[in-house]
């Protein structure tokens, strides 16, 4: 039996969830510079750590491991006069990676690929289904894909986000039997995955992402 006093000679307070770990707060920083130049263009090492709230070592810290990382560059200076790291502006590497969107359709597909600043690098659309086989639908959706993302110069995806009529699984993400959804909808997940293994593919309500 623990002694009284046990849990708190560990630092710990009983009932309260433990702290992050490093690498979890390390990527929670990351993510959270990421999305302020995403939202505001490039920024200083200052102004992050003024938007972030976090210590100038933290900032400094995750400037170097988003540069590194090759997701972050210097795009030019501040109008500061003082010369120095802080001064330096930072803004996002936008074909570090390229995101593709599905449109699906009951009867057509449309595909937007956008670099990670969100612009619009190509799109194409095509009309799918009705009667045609699903094996066919599915293989007109997903040639679409990659010709849009040979259309806007994306070697590679890195995400392909789908937006379908339906319910989604809450536990697999997949879409379910629905009815009215031809079923070339719920293949066409499988079958992106399997053309596209190193893109992380994702599927939502398309009402849920019109509200994003």
């Amino acid at each position: 039996m623990r002694p009284p006093g046990a849990a708190h000679r560990s630092g710990r307070i009983p009932g309260m969830p433990a702290p992050a770990s490093p690498s979890t707060a390390r990527a929670i920083n990351d993510r959270l510079a990421l999305r302020l130049l995403q939202q505001e263009g490039p920024l200083t090492a200052g102004q992050l750590k003024q938007l972030t709230g976090l210590s100038r070592p933290t900032v400094a810290d995750l400037v170097e491991r988003l540069t590194v990382s090759g997701l972050i560059t210097v795009v030019g200076e501040s109008g500061e006069q003082r010369r120095g790291p802080n001064a330096r502006l930072y803004g996002i590497v936008a074909d570090r990676a390229h995101l593709a969107a599905l449109d699906v359709r009951t009867e057509s597909v449309t595909v937007t690929v956008t670099d990670l600043l969100g612009r619009e690098l190509a799109e194409a659309s095509a009309p799918v289904g009705g009667d045609t086989g699903t094996g066919v639908a599915v293989e007109q959706s997903v040639t679409l894909v990659e010709r849009a993302a040979k259309e806007g110069g994306a070697e590679r995806l890195h995400t392909v986000a789908i937006g379908a009529p339906g319910l989604i699984d809450p536990v697999t993400g997949e879409l379910r039997d629905s009815t009215g959804l031809p079923e070339w909808h719920r293949r066409l997940v499988a079958a992106l995955q399997e053309r596209l293994p190193r893109a992380a593919v994702i599927v939502e309500n398309e009402t849920n992402l019109a509200a994003l």
